[in-house]
């Protein structure tokens, strides 16, 4: 991929907090608004950007994120940079003793990853071609997705309504204890029936005794990944372990970061990679640990549950990337997500089409979202 030299001229963060009207459960906590960081960047000849950077939880860690990319974004300004990829290393080798200095390092890195996939979208834009495209010159029409969000209570009714919308395949939260998560997901598959998708997340919350009575529990639902069943860092020899008595594919990534994926892609473990594109690496860094997870023969299935640009921005690495993933698609009513997707990706028969305007596809509606700004910040 060829991309002209960009200098910025100015970087801009945008934090927002939207009420839900149902709390959203999840094994480590609950969710009880939906906050989301956006990244605006301009460069010397006034073409812009958006990005955004990770920020769900803790509650109060949004507005953190936001003074970090403005704080970082100084040190870009009248800078110039041949690539994206050569602006993402570059600023991660040059904060990797501020992380040593302040243990910031997930904060740091969601920041970065909110500044790069903001370039990526203001080059792909003056490029005029759809971000995809730029990543791999193949035109992709449309990507297969699955339901996310789906709560521990009476889910299979929740999942029957999406169905309704043209889902085809669904992810269950468990981690809520052993009886209720084998309930819900034999219901689920019940309701739902024989050919749908069925997946789960525990978010880490089994220890390697309790994963695999799950796994036997649940080994005849013919479930498509069990995603996070234990703790990220839990020894190589458990993971290798369940790994070993699963029936299920095991999968995960969204806690990862850096030299963890090169290792996950030469494990036998994991055979479902999940990275963030707002967590950690923003467009440049998964890119890479897309197309390895596709040459490694595993499938690519990029999390994602936050506002509208890290949906497109996930869509358009995994549109390019090719391969058997499937898109995280959250179903839950967002405004963070609806103001900048808005009807541009209509769910038809388990998928959404991919934009094929330049950049992202879409930019955020500043009217609708100005009622949920806590804090914006600009340097430049």
């Amino acid at each position: 991929m060829n991309t002209q030299p960009i200098t910025l001229a100015s970087v801009e963060a945008f934090c927002f907090r939207v009420p839900v009207q149902t709390p959203i459960k999840v094994a480590f906590g609950t969710f009880r608004d939906r906050p989301f960081v956006l990244v605006h960047v301009v460069d010397t000849d006034g073409a812009e950007g958006w990005g955004e950077a990770w920020c769900n939880w803790p509650a109060v860690g949004a507005e953190h994120r936001a003074r970090l990319v403005v704080d970082l974004g100084e040190r870009l300004i009248g800078r110039r940079f041949e690539s994206p990829a050569e602006l993402f290393h570059t600023l991660s080798r040059e904060l990797e003793v501020l992380v040593l200095q302040t243990l910031d390092v997930g904060p740091i890195a969601q920041a970065v990853a909110g500044i790069d996939i903001a370039v990526w979208d203001l080059v792909s834009r003056r490029a005029g071609k759809p971000l995809y495209r730029l990543l791999r010159d193949q035109l992709v029409e449309s990507v297969p997705i699955y339901a996310t969000g789906i709560n521990p209570d009476e889910p299979e009714n929740f999942a029957l309504a999406r169905q309704a919308e043209g889902h085809r395949a669904f992810k269950l939260k468990t981690g809520f204890g052993h009886e209720l998560d084998v309930r819900n997901l034999r219901e689920m598959r019940k309701a739902l029936g024989p050919k749908a998708v069925i997946t789960c997340d525990a978010n880490q919350s089994h220890t390697l005794s309790s994963a695999r009575a799950f796994c036997d529990a649940i080994e005849d639902l013919k479930l498509s990944w069990f995603e996070e069943p234990i703790r990220v860092d839990a020894s190589e020899a458990d993971w290798l372990a369940l790994a070993a008595a699963s029936k299920t594919l095991l999968a995960g990534g969204e806690n990862f970061h850096g030299e963890q994926f090169t290792r996950a892609l030469a494990s036998p473990v994991l055979q479902v990679i999940q990275p963030d594109i707002t967590k950690w690496g923003g467009v440049t860094g998964n890119w890479a640990v897309a197309h390895g997870a596709v040459s490694a023969g595993k499938r690519y299935c990029p999390h994602y549950f936050g506002g509208g640009v890290s949906l497109l921005a996930s869509l358009h690495v995994l549109a390019a990337a090719g391969g058997n993933g499937l898109l995280e698609f959250d179903c839950h009513p967002n405004v963070g997500r609806a103001a900048v997707v808005g009807s541009l990706l209509p769910v038809h028969d388990g998928r959404v089409p991919v934009p094929q305007t330049p950049g992202l596809g879409a930019v955020p509606d500043n009217e609708a979202l100005a009622p949920y700004k806590t804090w914006s910040g600009k340097t430049g």
